[in-house]
C-alpha cells in the first residue's frame, strides 16, 4: 500500500491512514485489557522468582535448620532475621526454597505438558480435518474413545506401573491432554481446507502435508495460542492433585501441589504458612492465565473487531 500523499478537490492535501496488520491490532486490544496485562506482570513476577529465587535464599531445600526443630511454631514462622523468609516446614527446612523449587516444578510440568498437548493436538486434528472423509472418521472415532476414558485414572495407572518420574508425569499429563485440542483444531481445519489459498495451492501442486503445516496450521495460531494458555493451568491443577495424592515429584523434589498437602496436614499445629505460601502462588498463578487467556480470546477474536 502506497503511503503517497492524496490532494483533495480543495487543495487540501491528505495522507493516508496506514493500516494495522492482524497481529498488531490483537496487540493493540489486549494492551487494552487492563486484567490481562496485570496478570502478565505478576505471572513475570512468579516466574522471576522461580528464576532468582534459589540465588535469594538463604537456606537450600534440603538444609534442615536443628535451631528451630524444638518449637516450630514459635521458632520457624516466617523471619528475616533467621532467613527463613516463608518460615520452615515440620521438618525445619526453609519453606522459601522450597516453594521456590515448587514453583520451578510446577510451571514446567504446566508448561511442558500443554507444549506437547497443543503440538500433537494440533497435527493430529489438521490432518484429520484436512484428509477427510473415512481418515477423519476413523481418527476421531478413536479420539471419543479416548475420551471415554478418566484421564486422571490412566495417568494415576502410569504413575504406579512405572515409578513416580518427573519426566514421565511431563509426558503422562501430556499425551493425555491433547484430545480436546485435537478436536477444536479438526472443526478450524474443515472451514479453513476450502478457502482460495487452499486451492491455489492445490492447483500449482503443493503437497498435502506442506499446504498443512504451511497454510492450515499458521491460521490456526490464534486457537492455539489461546487454548495453550488456558491448557497450562489445568496441566498444573492435575499435576497439583496427583501431588496432593502422594505420587508426584519424589523427595527431596517438591511442588505446590505436595507443598499445599503438607501445610494442611499441619495446619492444626498453628504453623499457617506452610499452606499460605504455596496456596497464595498456586491461586495467584492460576488467575494469571485465566485472565491472559480470556485477553488473548478478545484480542484474536475477529467477532469482535
Amino acid at each position: 500500500m502506497s503511503d503517497t500523499a492524496i490532494a483533495a478537490p480543495d487543495g487540501h492535501v491528505e495522507t493516508p491512514t496506514k493500516g494495522r496488520s492482524l497481529w498488531q491490532d490483537a496487540r493493540r486490544r489486549f494492551l487494552q485489557n487492563r486484567a490481562a496485562v496485570i496478570s502478565l506482570f505478576v505471572l513475570g513476577l512468579v516466574c522471576l522468582v522461580a528464576v532468582l529465587g534459589p540465588f535469594l535464599a538463604a537456606w537450600s531445600n534440603e538444609e534442615v535448620d536443628w535451631s528451630v526443630l524444638g518449637d516450630i511454631a514459635t521458632l520457624g514462622a516466617p523471619s528475616f532475621e533467621n532467613g527463613h523468609y516463608f518460615g520452615v516446614d515440620e521438618l525445619g527446612r526453609d519453606l522459601f526454597a522450597r516453594v521456590v523449587q515448587g514453583t520451578q516444578v510446577s510451571l514446567m510440568v504446566g508448561i511442558v505438558g500443554s507444549l506437547i498437548a497443543v503440538t500433537f493436538g494440533t497435527l493430529y486434528g489438521a490432518t484429520a480435518g484436512y484428509v477427510g472423509g473415512r481418515t477423519d472418521n476413523i481418527m476421531m472415532r478413536l479420539v471419543d474413545i479416548l475420551m471415554s476414558i478418566p484421564y486422571m485414572f490412566v495417568l494415576i495407572l502410569l504413575l504406579v506401573v512405572f515409578g513416580r518420574s518427573m519426566w514421565l508425569m511431563f509426558v503422562g499429563v501430556g499425551l493425555i491432554s491433547w484430545l480436546e485440542m485435537s478436536r477444536i483444531v479438526r472443526g478450524q481445519t474443515l472451514a479453513l481446507k476450502s478457502k482460495e489459498y487452499v486451492e491455489a495451492a492445490l492447483a500449482i501442486g503443493v503437497k498435502h502435508h506442506v499446504i498443512v503445516i504451511r497454510h492450515i496450521i499458521p491460521n490456526l495460531l490464534g486457537v492455539i495460542v489461546i487454548y495453550a494458555t488456558l491448557l497450562v493451568p489445568q496441566m498444573i491443577l492435575t499435576e497439583s492433585f496427583i501431588s496432593f495424592l502422594g505420587l508426584g515429584v519424589q523427595e527431596p523434589n517438591t511442588s505446590w501441589g505436595a507443598l499445599i498437602s503438607e501445610g494442611a496436614s499441619t495446619l492444626q499445629y498453628g504453623t499457617y504458612w506452610q499452606l499460605f505460601f504455596p496456596l497464595a502462588f498456586f491461586i495467584v498463578t492460576l488467575f494469571c492465565f485465566f485472565f491472559i487467556g480470556d485477553g488473548l480470546r478478545d484480542a484474536l477474536d475477529p467477532k469482535d473487531r
